[in-house]
C-alpha cells in the first residue's frame, strides 16, 4: 500500500509571478509525485474547509472574521506578507484541515504526508510570514480535544523558528514544540517553544544532522508522544533565498530519512507537513520538498 497523501487543488492559485511565495510549488509538488508514481487516485485524500469551532481552537474569532471578509488593514496584511484575495481565503480555510486529515490518517496508518501546511508563524490572533492560520497549533489542539491523541510533539525542522506555535500552544501541557532553527534569522524576536535549538548560520551536513538526530531521541524520550507531526521545512538547502544554512539536497534527503526511521522504530504515528522552501524554479523546490515523501515510501512499504 502506498503512503497516504493529503492534498488540495486550491493550495495553488492564480498569483503575482514577481511575488517572493512560491504558491505554484503545491501544484509542482503533486506533479512530481504523481510522475515519481509516489502518488495516485488511490492513495489521495483531498480535505474540505475545516469547520469554525476546531479553527477557533487555535484562532480569535475576531481574526478569523476579519481576514474572511476582507477587512485587515494595511499594517496586518503586510505583517501576513500575501496580497489578500478571495482564493487565498478558500486555500487558508483547507489548509489546516489537510493537517488535522494527515494526523488523523497517521493515528491509523503510522504516517500520512499532507503536500501542504507548517505556517508556523500564524499567531492566535493576527498572521505573520506568509502564514494566516497555523495548521500545527490547530490540528494538534483538535486531536487532542476529541480524544484522538493524547501526548503529541511538533518537530519543527523550518529554517526559521515556528514562533507562532509556540506562542499558541505555550500553556498546553499535552503538546511539545520543539523547534530546529537558523538563530540569525526571521523571526527577529523569537518566541518560546518547549525546547528551542538555535543552529549558527552556514552549519553543514553532518553537524546539521547530528543536532536533528539527538534533539528528536530526546524529545521522544523526554515527552512520550502518541503522536508527532513533523515540519519538513526545506529552506535549510544551502542556496534557499530565505535561509543561511549550508545543508546539501543530499543532506534533507538523509535528515528525512533519519526522522522518519528514528519515529518508525519507535512505532510512533507521524504526520508530514513541508513547511518552508524559496525558489525562483518551482520546479527544483518541488523536488526538494518530495524528498520527504520519497523517504517515506521507503521506509513505510
Amino acid at each position: 500500500m502506498r503512503i497516504p497523501l493529503v492534498y488540495s487543488p486550491f493550495y495553488s492559485y492564480s498569483f503575482p509571478a514577481n511575488h517572493r511565495f512560491p504558491m505554484s510549488k503545491f501544484h509542482h509538488l503533486h506533479q512530481c509525485l504523481t510522475e515519481a508514481g509516489l502518488l495516485t487516485d488511490h492513495n489521495l485524500f483531498r480535505p474540505g474547509q475545516v469547520k469554525p469551532q476546531v479553527l477557533q481552537l487555535a484562532h480569535d474569532p475576531t481574526y478569523i472574521n476579519r481576514f474572511q471578509h476582507n477587512q485587515l488593514n494595511h499594517k496586518e496584511l503586510r505583517k501576513m506578507g500575501l496580497p489578500w484575495s478571495d482564493a487565498l481565503v478558500k486555500r487558508s480555510m483547507i489548509s489546516p484541515n489537510g493537517t488535522l486529515l494527515a494526523g488523523a490518517i497517521a493515528l491509523n496508518h503510522s504516517i500520512a504526508c499532507h503536500l501542504a501546511g507548517g505556517t508556523h508563524h500564524a499567531h492566535y490572533d493576527h498572521g505573520r510570514g506568509y502564514c494566516i492560520f497555523n495548521d500545527l497549533a490547530v490540528a494538534a489542539k483538535a486531536l487532542v480535544a476529541q480524544g484522538k491523541a493524547k501526548r503529541v510533539l511538533i518537530f519543527d525542522c523550518d529554517v526559521h523558528q515556528g514562533d507562532g506555535t509556540a506562542s499558541i500552544l505555550a500553556n498546553n501541557d499535552d503538546i511539545f514544540t520543539c523547534s530546529i532553527h537558523c538563530e540569525k534569522n526571521f523571526p527577529h524576536h523569537k518566541a518560546n517553544s518547549d525546547l528551542d535549538v538555535g543552529l549558527p548560520k552556514g552549519m553543514g551536513d553532518e553537524a546539521y544532522l547530528e543536532v536533528v538526530h539527538d534533539t528528536l531521541t530526546q524529545m521522544i524520550d523526554r515527552f512520550q508522544p502518541d503522536l508527532i507531526f513533523y515540519d519538513a521545512g526545506v529552506d535549510v538547502y544551502a542556496h534557499d533565498g530565505l535561509g543561511y544554512l549550508d545543508i546539501s539536497t543530499a543532506g534533507i534527503l538523509q535528515r528525512e530519512r533519519l526522522v522518519l526511521s528514528t519515529i518508525r522504530q519507535r512505532n510512533i504515528p507521524v504526520a508530514t507537513v513541508i513547511g518552508g522552501g524559496y525558489d525562483q524554479d518551482q520546479k527544483a523546490l518541488a523536488q526538494r520538498h518530495a524528498l520527504v515523501f520519497q523517504a517515506a515510501a521507503e521506509l513505510y512499504p
